[in-house]
């Protein structure tokens, strides 16, 4: 599946499956280096890419002489490297390539089965990638064919039925292991979207009305905090708002943890959990003897009756899947002879052209149109014969291409 010259379309990433938290921060793209990623992607030798890091898995997937360059590409602007790289990664080319990402746009290899925030995400890599000129007709076809099937899945199955995520399942652990939860206090840290759907999972599951909200930027707070009518801290009062709480939740983005051993004074018990990949809290905070610290990845191996009832879906999700891999494979297919089937029509159109002059000489009452008019079906008709034979061609299409040339005389660079 060559589309673009000398390059092929790969996968490279790590996810939970191999890396576990801490190697995923090393490999964590920020918003400057996906950036950075991407107007050096060229550069690189990297003719097309989209990139997504979540809490869960970075991936970079793109048209490239081999993975290398993409590796490499990573490795540059994250705090990973190569060898690092190497022990945990997936390389994924072509027909896998194409099946690997489906699966993770649909939901089907997240931490959590259905969760579809990861098709969000991909939307959004793809976006950037835009506006870096790193899409191409494939890329762009690929892309809208895997949210396609994300929609359908989501529609047509229940796979995503359920209250089931990272920020449902930290406020089921608080309700299991914190007596007394409405009454507790729980302090959010950071208000990003796991942050936003774990106050909202508080407020609807715990009926708590002792949550306090602080963000780096205090204006985000606010937006939020008027939506639930919740209390908001500034920054500077972090400290003391920890030694008053009871639940910490940490939801930041940061590259290096924003919560420390030195923040915590308290004499009470204090669960902390740490919603963030990187990890935003420091590993020494459990040297407390009253922290109890857990962290994402604990959380997503909780299961519950909905992933169970989930999994029954996994089947329907899949035909929908091999449906829509079918039709862009069936439109890739088509773009690999459509050079040749336009320089055969053009061939045609030009020994139409010689006939049509030799008996405009030769008829006094030569009817133009009606000639026109039927030298184009004719055309068209002989076209579309040759369409459906290459397009069915299983296997052989290059060597029908090779045929067809020869018998028509096409020049090489009328069908490149």
């Amino acid at each position: 599946m060559n589309v673009l010259g000398s390059s092929e379309f790969y996968v490279i990433g790590l996810s939970y499956k191999k890396a576990d938290a801490e190697v995923r921060g090393h490999f964590s793209v920020s918003e400057e280096a996906q950036e950075q990623i991407l107007s050096n992607a060229k550069a690189s030798g990297v003719e097309a890419l989209t990139v997504i890091s979540t809490c869960n898995r970075t991936e970079l997937y793109g048209f490239a002489q081999n993975p290398s360059q993409l590796i490499q590409l990573l490795c540059k602007y994250t705090q990973g490297n190569v060898e690092e790289f190497e022990k945990v990664s997936y390389i994924h080319e072509s027909d896998d390539a194409i099946q690997h990402l489906f699966k993770v746009g649909t939901g089907l290899d997240s931490q959590i089965l259905g969760d579809f925030e990861i098709i969000g995400q991909l939307k959004v890599g793809f976006k950037k990638a835009k506006t870096h000129d790193l899409v191409n007709p494939f890329m762009e076809r690929l892309i809208n064919s895997v949210i396609q099937a994300s929609k359908r899945i989501k529609t047509e199955t229940e796979i995503s039925s359920g209250a089931t995520s990272v920020s449902f399942a930290a406020v089921q652990y608080i309700m299991a292991r914190v007596p007394y939860v409405s009454e507790k206090n729980i302090l959010l840290f950071g208000t990003g979207k796991i942050g936003r759907n774990t106050c909202e999972n508080l407020i609807k599951h715990t009926k708590n009305e002792h949550i306090t909200l602080i963000n780096r930027t205090k204006e985000k707070a606010q937006k939020i905090a008027g939506k639930f009518n919740l209390l908001v801290k500034d920054y500077a009062d972090i400290q003391s708002e920890i030694s008053q709480t009871d639940v910490l939740v940490v939801a930041t983005g940061a590259q290096n943890p924003t919560i420390t051993k030195e923040l915590i004074y308290t004499k009470k018990p204090l669960l902390i959990l740490d919603l963030s990949i990187p990890k935003n809290v420091a590993s020494n905070v459990t040297d407390l003897e009253n922290v109890t610290l857990i962290h994402l990845d604990q959380l997503s191996k909780m299961t519950d009756d909905t992933l169970k009832r989930r999994q029954q879906y996994i089947p329907k999700a899949e035909a929908i899947i091999a449906q829509i891999t079918k039709e862009f494979k069936a439109w890739l297919s088509t773009r690999a002879f459509a050079p040749t089937i336009q320089a055969l029509k053009s061939k045609l159109n030009d020994i139409s052209a010689l006939e049509l002059n030799n008996h405009r000489k030769k008829i006094d009452s030569f009817n133009e149109d009606q000639a026109h008019l039927i030298s184009d079906r004719l055309i068209q008709k002989i076209t579309n014969r040759f369409a459906n034979h290459l397009r069915n061609a299983n296997g052989t299409t290059e060597q029908s291409i090779e045929l067809i040339k020869a018998i028509f005389e096409l020049e090489q660079s009328d069908s490149e």
